[in-house]
């Protein structure tokens, strides 16, 4: 099977599996030490490909002969400085196009790991690293297991990805800590945006039986190996409840998963359907359970579609397409903030905290400045408190923002203006005049925009060149999109620095024509739209805003209305209906929403979601009243035609750049692969638009 395999995936980046030996001491025996290692350094983290397995199940011939053979007391899996291993390598499940060959991926890694957990004498997994997926359960086949405090990330993130953790994970685990914390790992952190667990974490959660600190881990481990082995330490498990209990952890899981993904992926419910079975203790049942989810879900669309994610998060958004040489890029080692509101203030502590220069804010009056500065400040003392930054650190970063009324002395030295002022074309004309009035002549003027034209805000300056749109998305410190928008005149170097600072934020940035909206608000505008026009036309609001929970989004469109806010929702819309109108609108009942100063059209006052009777009374509605399906199909058609607009119109280089957008500045969740994947797998391409977004194979499976 390994070999069918591996003739599928030539270009497999190996492991090898060294083993070396070690005599324990106190005359505990001889170690067999397997150590996990790719070739590379940490950058590159140790996975498991078919290869990678025949590598390790050669390592287990030879332990297992030493074993028999009474020259070993005990074997050891550790990894690479770093890195302990990070699970089954993606690019393989990739090439996959029978079932056939899933299946074999799936015995091919129980047939390895199962070898451990059947040696003749105890074995140790020493997590030193970095553990994920495939990872954390070749560790889960060891007898006993330790854990570094400096492990930064250890997680089964399958579900996140589209697949269930499918190499003893929904078997072993729940075996080892019970259900309910299994269930935490399995299915709450991984549909969390694949939240990581820290080495402490580990150990507390009883996954680990020992922890020790980096600097002499291994040296650690092995003595607490030795003492394990000649009894002199006991390892004890807490007795798991297979009662009710077992199902009751099950049932709360369900309700994980539905609140995450509302039943749209399949891969946790295949999850939690193997941690039930696995309650009789019955381990080759539960193993051959997984590798049936396992090929399932290998030959899905949705988890072609979560890998196609992966791929856009992990390669695209460090690579943008259409970006300037970065070799021209200038330097930033000040920065201005025009503005000292909520957004100002946020861009000023990213911008302080990522690139660690001065940052001056400036407003219309001190007492705006001095709030804008005093919320920078504060939540660095946040930070101080969670211990995210030392007392030297956040000493530091409160020392580089300070605030202006002086433009002239605040940015005559900046390379790198920002505005984060009031949404109106003539505001933010005059705010940049003032600036090219005062800032160097290579500085690079910077707009939040979300929704205007760059060509025109820097239409009427002696170098409009030097202007491009920064767009980040709110909150600024969560969401990792940047847009960053090219104006008519903008050049290369002013576009390049863009870039090269995005990159200092940590941010994904792609670059975008300067069309209206630009694409995430654009595709969301037209979405929301939809939906707010079938309930304007007589459709019940709690029935259109039922209607998109197939998708599994983050948020209903209503809930997602109240996030934006009523009133940039509507000036948004605005700003696209005068553009496009045939296809945007503008919803009078929204209007009449913004005019009442209503934040959203849902209330919370009874303890639970309603609509706002005072929201209901404004709202004047028509007689046409859709299904939660034709209003589904309405809002998905929109989007169809919305997004093939815009690639028409070049407003990015390609359908993935704006799944990446949705994906990273939206939350769009990563089972969809953003959107176009899904909206190709359900038919509505090819109805709306003749065709479908994406080429077969690039977010399904190949032909």
């Amino acid at each position: 099977m390994l070999q069918r395999a591996a003739e599928l995936f030539p270009d497999e980046v190996v492991t090898t599996a060294h083993v070396r030996h070690i005599d324990l001491p106190g005359q505990a025996g001889r170690f067999a030490l397997i150590t996990l290692d790719n070739g590379f350094d940490h950058t590159k983290p140790t996975t498991f490909g078919p290869g990678s397995l025949a590598k390790l199940s050669e390592a287990l011939d030879q332990v297992e002969r030493e074993a028999a053979a009474g020259e070993i007391a005990a074997v050891g899996v550790t990894g690479k400085p770093f890195i302990f291993a990070v699970g089954a390598d993606l690019k393989g499940v990739e090439v996959l196009k029978e079932r056939s060959d899933a299946v074999a991926i799936g015995k091919g890694g129980h047939d390895v790991f199962k070898r451990i957990a059947a040696l003749p004498v105890p074995s140790f997994a020493f997590y030193n690293g970095a553990a994920m997926g495939g990872g954390v359960e070749v560790g889960l086949h060891c007898t006993y297991r330790t854990v570094s405090s400096g492990v930064p990330a250890f997680s089964l993130p399958e579900c996140f990805l589209g697949l269930v953790p499918g190499w003893g994970g929904c078997t072993l685990l729940p075996n080892l800590i019970g259900p309910q914390k299994a269930i935490q790992v399995v299915i709450e952190n991984s549909l969390s945006q694949n939240k990581q667990l820290k080495g402490k974490q580990v150990f507390e959660l009883g996954i680990a039986d020992a922890i020790f600190e980096p600097a002499d881990f291994l040296e650690q481990s092995l003595l607490w190996a030795a003492s394990v082995l000649k009894g002199e330490i006991a390892v004890e498990r807490p007795e798991i409840d297979r009662g009710e209990a077992w199902d009751q952890a099950v049932a709360h899981g369900r309700l994980i998963a539905d609140s995450k993904v509302h039943g749209a992926a399949p891969a946790p419910y295949r999850a939690l359907d193997i941690i039930a079975e696995a309650k009789d203790g019955d381990l080759q049942k539960g193993f051959d359970a997984e590798d049936e989810a396992l090929a399932d879900l290998i030959m899905s669309g949705e988890l072609r579609s979560g890998l196609y994610a992966f791929n856009l998060v992990q390669k695209r958004a460090k690579r943008p397409a259409g970006a300037p040489d970065k070799s021209l890029a200038r330097k930033v080692t000040k920065v201005g903030v025009v503005g000292a509101g909520l957004m100002a203030s946020q861009l000023a502590l990213l911008f302080a905290r990522r690139l660690e220069v001065p940052v001056v804010l400036t407003d219309i009056d001190q007492e705006r400045i001095d709030k804008g500065v005093g919320y920078v400040h504060g939540e660095i003392d946040k930070l101080l408190e969670k211990r995210r930054v030392g007392p030297d650190k956040a000493n530091r970063l409160k020392a580089l923002v300070t605030g202006s009324l002086d433009k002239a002395a605040a940015f005559g030295d900046a390379d790198f203006v920002i505005e984060a002022v009031f949404e109106e074309m003539g505001v933010k004309q005059n705010v940049f005049a003032e600036l090219e009035a005062v800032v160097s002549p290579e500085a690079v003027l910077a707009t939040n925009t979300s929704s205007l034209s760059v060509t025109e805000m820097a239409s009427k300056l002696q170098h409009p060149e030097r202007v491009v749109g920064f767009h980040f998305f709110n909150p600024v410190a969560v969401l990792p999109l940047l847009e960053i928008v090219r104006g008519e005149k903008t050049d290369d170097a002013s576009l390049a620095t863009a870039f090269a600072t995005a990159r200092k934020l940590k941010k994904s940035a792609v670059l975008v024509k300067d069309a209206p909206a630009f694409v995430v608000n654009r595709v969301l505008t037209r979405f929301l739209g939809t939906v707010l026009g079938t309930i304007d036309e007589g459709t019940p609001i709690e029935v259109a805003d039922r209607a998109l929970e197939p998708l599994g989004l983050p948020m209903s469109p209503i809930v997602l209305l109240e996030l934006v806010g009523p009133a940039v929702a509507h000036h948004v819309a605005g700003t696209l209906n005068a553009a496009f109108p045939d296809r945007f609108g503008v919803s009078e009942n929204l209007g009449r929403v913004v005019k009442a100063g209503k934040r959203g059209i849902y209330t919370w006052a009874s303890g639970k979601q309603e609509v706002d009777p005072e929201v209901a009374a404004l709202f004047e509605v028509g007689t046409t009243v859709l299904t939660e399906e034709q209003v589904r199909d309405k809002a998905l058609d929109a989007i169809a035609e919305e997004i093939h607009l815009m690639l028409e119109e070049g407003v990015v280089a390609e359908a993935q750049d704006v799944d990446l957008c949705l994906i990273t500045g939206a939350g769009w969740p990563f089972h969809l692969g953003g959107i176009t994947p899904y909206l190709d797998r359900e038919g509505v391409s090819e109805r709306v638009n003749g065709k479908p977004f994406l080429a077969r194979g690039v977010a399904s499976v190949p032909a």
